[in-house]
């Protein structure tokens, strides 16, 4: 039976993935009734709910903590607390979409220093996105680059990955990600010579863009809504958000409940009045609620995943099918197969399912658990492709990008980034290329 259960565990993932991808069904509805008809067809209809149940707690952490940085972020953009910023981008790149490209790097790449995916898009869109909006660039350069440097950021000590796959084989995080920063900067080196040629692609069907009055810039352009900027908070503002910041990357509180409070701090001081602070709820509702909607959408999908065992299934057989001539290489053979699972799976079922299989395979054949364990990160930034992923429907939201169009765009140069660190982590050694 492990045979059928990974069988459809795969139909059910490309099912899935091409319905989206064709834009037959919208990713909120084939979250929910593809793998409900797989689970019934797997014979498990009986267990199906509380499988649902199980995956919408497993992400109701992770919906609370986007629905309000959705709202306490789109508050700081409504009082103009990122007008200044955005200004003195503007004058610095002189309407240069290569030096708007390159910035678009460099800057999410700063911010992704705090290890989490979800406020560094909050962050570098609410300071990107005029500038893509005022020069008419194509917003997928800036999806795909922004979420290709956060792959490779969040390969950090205190990143998910990293401290799953160090729990998951019992490694030191900071012993298994030392080696892995040689990839990590050629990785981001490739995104600043993607960024170039976007740029140069931009230039020759937009020109250099001579933006008009660039000195008596606004920043209206950040904010959409002029009754509610409060200049003269600016300064409470900018340290609400430092703060938030710093107690993130300090972990006093869990980011959900931190979330909370500084929304609601904000909205106290800078709306003291009932009206004000529903009429701004109200403004952001309908992002909010397409953010939200997914999350647990999306638990319903891991939610059978797993607890159906086509997760488990799915894994062993992809183990058994490497011949044992092939045991040598399981390196970068796990590499290579970070790239779809972490892609079709969560990081969850790949990290505590999966990666102990593939290294007990790699064992056998002299292969040591760190350097499987590094191997299996050079797929991060396709994962964040995954409709599984949280915080890849907050990054399209902000954007106004279709999901499906952000992916198959992507995926190419996403899967490039993650070739080029795999080769230069082979080349420092950071996991061999054969055993022995």
């Amino acid at each position: 039976m492990p045979m059928d259960l990974a069988l459809l565990g795969f139909l059910m993932v490309a099912t899935f993935m091409t319905l989206i991808m064709t834009k037959r069904m919208t990713p909120l509805v084939a979250l929910i009734v593809i793998p409900t008809i797989f689970g019934v067809v797997a014979g498990q209809a009986a267990g199906l709910g509380d499988m649902m149940i199980d995956g919408i707690k497993n992400l109701a952490p992770t919906g609370v903590m986007l629905l309000f940085a959705i709202l306490f972020f789109s508050t700081m953009t409504d009082t103009g607390l990122f007008d200044p910023l955005v200004g003195r981008l503007i004058r610095l790149v002189h309407g240069d979409p290569t030096r708007i490209l390159l910035g678009t790097v460099v800057l999410c790449a700063l911010v992704s220093l705090d290890g989490d995916g979800s406020t560094t898009y909050i962050i570098t869109i609410a300071a990107l996105l005029p500038l893509y909006k005022r020069y008419d660039m194509n917003r997928l350069y800036l999806c795909c680059l922004l979420m290709a440097t956060s792959g490779i950021m969040n390969l950090t000590p205190w990143g998910g990955p990293t401290a799953r796959a160090a729990s998951a084989l019992k490694l030191d995080p900071a012993t298994l990600f030392l080696p892995l920063i040689p990839g990590m900067i050629a990785g981001l080196a490739s995104l600043l010579a993607l960024a170039v040629w976007f740029g140069r692609k931009e230039r020759a069907r937009i020109g250099a863009v001579q933006a008009r009055e660039e000195a008596e810039f606004t920043g209206m352009a950040v904010s959409q809504y002029p009754e509610a900027r409060r200049p003269k908070l600016i300064w409470f503002n900018g340290l609400l958000v430092v703060t938030l910041l710093t107690l993130l990357v300090w972990g006093l509180l869990p980011l959900s409940v931190l979330m909370m409070i500084a929304f609601a701090i904000a909205m106290i001081v800078n709306y003291p009045g009932v009206a004000e602070q529903k009429e701004r709820i109200a403004a952001h509702a309908g992002n909010v609620l397409s953010v939200v909607s997914l999350i647990f959408a999306a638990g319903i999908f891991t939610g059978i995943l797993g607890g159906t065992g086509m997760v488990e299934a799915m894994s062993k057989e992809v183990v058994g099918m490497i011949p044992p001539v092939m045991g040598p290489y399981m390196a970068p053979i796990t590499a290579l197969l970070s790239l779809p699972f972490t892609f079709f799976i969560s990081n969850d079922a790949f990290y505590f399912g999966m990666l102990p299989i593939l290294a007990e395979a790699g064992a056998h054949y002299g292969v040591s658990p760190m350097a499987i364990a590094r191997a299996s990160l050079m797929g991060q930034p396709v994962h964040l492709l995954s409709p599984l992923v949280p915080s890849t429907y907050l990054l399209v939201s902000l954007a106004g990008v279709d999901l499906a169009d952000h992916q198959r765009f992507t995926l190419l140069p996403a899967a490039m980034v993650c070739a080029v660190m795999t080769l230069v982590g082979m080349i420092a050694l950071a996991f061999p290329f054969v055993a022995g």
